[in-house]
């Protein structure tokens, strides 16, 4: 609390000579409310005329707007409020307590003007960070990064800012790219590679080939957006603003009974009664009210920002924080959606031979599995057998014969392939089994008529899935996954990151169908996947969350949330930053509402006073955004 409160006095616009002349008022006022404590009052005429120019100097656009208010009959207006509450401390000639009410009023609204702002910080980092120039190839002089057109090849040096999305079309280097992905480790980064703008060149010169225009830029459109979600009020935000349209009417209604009734039937003191009333005037601000929500919402929505993720409004983080369940995709939500060989298992021959072999012949498909294999040897560094006659069976599999190996034909596909040309042997068969029950890709590889060996590819479940599933069930949130992939496949990647209930072979319609079935037994129900063909479910889920926003537009403009980094522990990290959030609001809110409730019934026993009143209603709005502010600093 003591470094929030530090920050937020050392970002006090004391440059600004409006902000320092309503300062100073406000110690004159005081220190003259205290003075008048100990029963010296400036006298009269002197004491209307010094505070009424107070006043007028320094809140005269409350008093213009008030008396505005006054003559539309708007009485929702809170300048009214103030003005009436004003007015009514001269007639009492209690001028001193009149200034402290407004010269308070002004500098409470200041005060939450620089809480918005602080709570909106890491947000404005994002703009700050924002490169402003780039260096085009062959220019000596930079340029506006708005007016460099898409396809111009821009230099970026060690150290330097990366201006434009775009691709490395020359040189090699690290690129860190935190500002995007919330990542702190760099990326290597070399000719034909996708670099962001406003992620920074770390080592080596790089050449880039812009491909959008900067208006366009992924980080651009994160600005936007994240902007964008603070106007997309929550749902305590739209509460408290139709509850402020009646509260200040009720208010000023409730002032004028607490002195017609008292005076005017039990003929009472008006004078007592008017203090009475001004009293309920001043504390019934609703300042502290109005910024319990706002302030907590923005924090934490930078709090996200900063690490890899975008919210698209408070109402967003509203329902993270009250999630009971979440539906997963798979492949590239809890998987790498890359095939990779998972399995090696020779049986007429040795490892090297297997695997060398086949990528040899594998070399000459597209197919993703294919591609894999071709990997894998690359990976254990073993030179493959050169083939010829490669033909591609579809459907099925391959052919092709081996220049090296002593059985030169080579078949390779599904089990069912290698039975159309010769016997398996039902070992071969039983391994298979297996590998199909933990949700594999079989890939049967055949030297002349036996099984020269089995090679089992899988897509390749991510290192922190299972961390972030764990935490969501002690979060006690329920975890399903909706893929449309094979049952088999799902139910084993389900199982290995403990994932409660799987559905398989869904189509996008399914998927949709799912999570209404989910919303019908918890609510309310978030969706995450990779925001293309997971479009429909994450549109219809009470909050969408997409993976790979970095390099889906798809998904920055359709899903509410977007995890930039494809970091799935986020997940639980928002529903506790959510949680924390909504009770804070819940605490602030109620904070307001005791200490107003308490100086209502105060003022009408008789016992209030308006100077216990104004620092009270300023001391609740203080706490208010120093707690909330807090937030910034959420760790996961």
């Amino acid at each position: 609390m003591h470094e929030v409160l530090k920050v937020v006095f050392m970002k006090l616009p004391f440059h600004e000579k409006k902000f320092r002349w309503l300062f100073t008022g406000v110690i004159v006022a005081v220190f003259f409310e205290v003075v008048a404590l100990t029963g010296y009052r400036i006298p009269e005429p002197y004491a209307p005329v010094f505070f009424g120019l107070l006043i007028l100097a320094l809140g005269k656009d409350v008093v213009w707007k008030g008396f505005t208010a006054l003559l539309r009959l708007n009485f929702s207006n809170i300048k009214l409020l103030m003005l009436i509450a004003v007015i009514g401390a001269f007639y009492l000639k209690e001028y001193v307590e009149g200034a402290v009410v407004i010269l308070v009023y002004i500098l409470g609204e200041e005060l939450e003007d620089i809480g918005l702002a602080q709570s909106k910080s890491a947000l404005q980092k994002l703009v700050d960070s924002s490169p402003k120039t780039a260096q085009v190839k062959g220019s000596e002089e930079r340029v506006p990064v708005d007016q460099v057109a898409v396809k111009s090849t821009v230099v970026v040096k060690p150290g330097e800012t990366i201006p434009l999305d775009g691709k490395v079309v020359f040189g090699e280097s690290s690129v860190d790219e935190a500002t995007i992905t919330g990542e702190p480790l760099p990326k290597g980064k070399s000719a034909g590679d996708a670099v962001y703008a406003s992620t920074m060149n770390k080592e080596g010169y790089l050449e880039i080939e812009t491909t959008r225009e900067h208006k366009d830029t992924t980080f651009s459109k994160i600005i936007r957006i994240t902007f964008e979600a603070t106007k997309n009020k929550s749902e305590a935000q739209q509460f408290i603003q139709r509850f402020a349209k009646w509260y200040t009417p009720s208010v000023i209604i409730m002032s004028g009974l607490l002195v017609i009734v008292p005076v005017f039937l039990l003929g009472k003191d008006f004078d007592h009664w008017l203090n009475q009333a001004i009293t309920i005037l001043v504390i019934s601000c609703p300042c502290a009210l109005v910024i319990s929500t706002p302030v907590a919402i923005y924090a934490a929505i930078g709090n996200a920002s900063g690490k890899g993720v975008i919210i698209k409004g408070g109402k967003y983080l509203e329902i993270l924080g009250r999630l009971k369940a979440v539906g997963f995709d798979k492949t590239r939500t809890i998987t790498k959606g890359k095939p990779v060989v998972s399995d090696l298992i020779p049986i007429e021959c040795d490892k090297e031979e297997l695997l060398a072999c086949t990528a040899g012949a594998e070399l000459f498909s597209e197919h993703p599995l294919a591609q894999a294999i071709v990997e894998a040897s690359n990976r254990e560094g073993y030179e493959m057998h050169p083939v010829e006659g490669f033909k591609s069976v579809l459907g099925k599999g391959a052919k092709a014969i081996c220049k090296i190996c002593e059985h030169r034909d080579l078949i390779i596909g599904k089990l069912d392939f290698i039975k159309e040309h010769h016997d398996v042997k039902a070992e071969v068969v039983q391994e298979a089994e297996r590998l199909h029950r933990e949700g594999k890709t079989c890939v049967i590889v055949s030297h002349g008529k036996h099984v020269a060996g089995i090679i089992g590819i899988m897509d390749e479940i991510k290192e922190d899935s299972k961390q972030a599933i764990e935490e969501l069930n002690e979060l006690g949130v329920k975890t399903v996954m909706l893929t449309g992939d094979q049952q088999e496949t799902a139910s084993f990647v389900a199982e290995k990151v403990k994932i409660g209930e799987c559905y398989a072979n869904l189509l996008p319609e399914q998927k949709v169908e799912q999570v209404q079935k989910l919303q019908e037994r918890f609510r309310p129900v978030a969706m995450a996947g990779d925001g293309v063909n997971d479009a429909p479910a994450l549109a219809l889920a009470d909050v969408g969350i997409a993976m790979s926003a970095a390099g889906s537009d798809t998904a920055i403009e359709v899903a509410p949330v977007s995890l930039l980094n494809d970091n799935l522990p986020l997940i639980p990290y928002l529903v506790r930053l959510g949680r924390k959030t909504n009770r804070r609001i819940k605490v602030n809110t109620l904070m307001a509402v005791m200490v107003k409730a308490l100086f209502l019934l105060l003022a009408a026993t008789g016992f209030g006073s308006i100077v216990m009143a104004i620092f009270a209603d300023v001391g609740v709005m203080l706490v208010v955004i120093l707690l909330s502010l807090r937030l910034i600093n959420f760790e996961q």
